[in-house]
């Protein structure tokens, strides 16, 4: 059984490496959930944000656009990968889907699971964004992830930045963890409407 386990998180991670640097055309559509289970699992994710981080509602509504990414996967044996799909909203509206896919290498072993909050506080940021079809973070511009203290509240030092992110595991917000490097990629969600 064990042995079986470690074939599947290896293969999967495999996976995720080829869409990662396959240029992402295959990963378009690798699970595909529709739109309406992307819309509501943004907003739990956003809501689970703001209840554990103080005035990121504020910083919500300042930003031009939020992507979201509320169920990002990672798995690895030696080789891993990430794949999760979220919304991009605007004035608290989706406008479009994306993926997002990462792959690495080094000792690595078990899975996981997070939720990614993207804030882009400039519309230039924002416009490469929704102008690209695979926009990688780091390339043309990189996220500045948030601290935040023991009473939940953010480092303002940081706020000022054209990409600001939260990354949430399942114990919360988690520090020490790099974005650098994941691909994102708009998906055609029209006609799960």
């Amino acid at each position: 059984m064990v042995i079986e386990v470690r074939k599947f998180v290896g293969i999967f991670g495999l996976v995720l490496m080829y869409l990662a640097f396959s240029g992402g055309m295959t990963a378009k559509n690798v699970w595909a959930d529709s739109a309406r289970e992307i819309d509501t699992s943004v907003d739990v994710a956003l809501d689970r944000l703001y209840s554990e981080v103080k005035d990121s509602k504020q910083l919500v509504q300042d930003a031009k656009g939020v992507l979201v990414f509320p169920s990002v996967y990672k798995a690895g044996f030696w080789v891993g990968g990430e794949y999760g799909e979220g919304a991009l909203r605007i004035d608290g509206k989706t406008v479009d889907y994306y993926n997002t896919v990462a792959g690495s290498f080094g000792f690595q072993f078990g899975a996981q699971k997070k939720s990614i909050i993207l804030l882009f506080m400039q519309d230039e940021v924002l416009n490469t964004l929704r102008q690209s079809d695979n926009w990688k973070v780091g390339a043309g511009a990189s996220v500045t992830l948030i601290n935040v203290g023991a009473d939940g509240s953010i480092d303002t030092e940081k706020t000022n930045q054209p990409i600001i992110g939260f990354v949430i595991g399942q114990k919360g917000l988690m520090l020490d963890v790099s974005l650098e490097g994941a691909k994102i990629t708009k998906l055609d969600k029209s006609k799960d409407k």
